[in-house]
């Protein structure tokens, strides 16, 4: 674990775990890399190293008022590979960090990079517009920054249910989960997770993701409440050139921790492949 400061003089804290072929990992809204503790324990045990970054604003990193956008986000994950020296890495992406990898593929190339992997990642783009009318109306992402800017902590309390699917009839998950959830997210920064709504909602990716040359798996659970499956995934994976597309009837959004066994597995065949 370690941290290293931006050109504008953000400090970034990363997690780097294990010895061997390098996984990158880019967590989702509001949380930070300790939401990928069940990737990263897996893969360091399997001879993998792994490296997770907590977003400016997110978890361990500086709350700075400026570049809270995914240019903002994109670079400080490419200064953090530059400066480990990180080669031939396989990229995955969560949620906001599915959109992450794709900006940093976008604005930075792939020269370090060797595979890609989104998972319930928010591109093309999920705000309902003109060229995108399946998507998600502003009224939406409105709704998200006023739980952020009001009782924010009661607001992520409720935000955990839909976003691990324990609103679901019959629904297993975990105190600890909807736990876990609120802590991390309470470790974001009220600005920080505010200004991040618009970059994960409003954000057009289509030209990132036309820039991929590299394997890339899109992940996805068939029922995420969150990144609705139709105008996310399905469409990315059509604008990726071979992209290997994986769905998981009745998954959340939350499916690295709900389907964690099944969604390891997964995730280790295609880094094998």
């Amino acid at each position: 674990m370690g941290t290293i400061t931006t050109k504008d003089g953000a400090e970034i804290y990363y997690k780097d775990w294990g010895s061997g072929p390098v996984v990158t990992f880019s967590h989702g809204w509001p949380l930070n890399a300790d939401a990928w503790d069940g990737q990263m324990l897996f893969l360091a045990r399997n001879g993998y190293r792994c490296v997770a970054v907590d977003r400016r604003g997110h978890g361990r990193s500086s709350q700075v008022s400026t570049r809270n956008d995914m240019d903002g986000y994109a670079d400080d994950l490419a200064e953090v590979i530059n400066a480990l020296d990180l080669k031939d890495a396989v990229m995955v992406g969560h949620s906001t960090g599915g959109g992450e990898v794709a900006r940093y593929i976008g604005r930075h190339g792939t020269r370090r990079v060797k595979k890609a992997v989104l998972v319930a990642a928010v591109p093309p783009i999920m705000l309902k517009t003109p060229a995108n009318p399946e998507g998600l109306p502003i009224t939406v992402f409105d709704q998200i920054r006023a739980g952020v800017a009001g009782d924010r902590s009661q607001y992520y309390k409720e935000l955990a249910r839909a976003f691990y699917g324990a609103n679901r009839p019959g629904a297993t998950v975990s105190q600890g989960t909807l736990d876990q959830f609120w802590l991390w997210s309470m470790q974001a920064g009220a600005l920080n997770a505010y200004e991040c709504v618009k970059a994960f909602s409003e954000t057009d990716f289509s030209e990132d993701l036309k820039k991929f040359d590299i394997p890339t798996l899109v992940l996805h659970g068939e029922d995420d409440q969150i990144v609705p499956v139709k105008d996310s995934a399905r469409k990315s994976a059509h604008l990726i050139k071979g992209a290997k597309e994986i769905y998981y009837p009745g998954a959340p959004h939350g499916l690295t921790a709900t389907h964690q066994d099944q969604f390891n597995a997964d995730l280790l065949a295609f880094i094998q492949a």
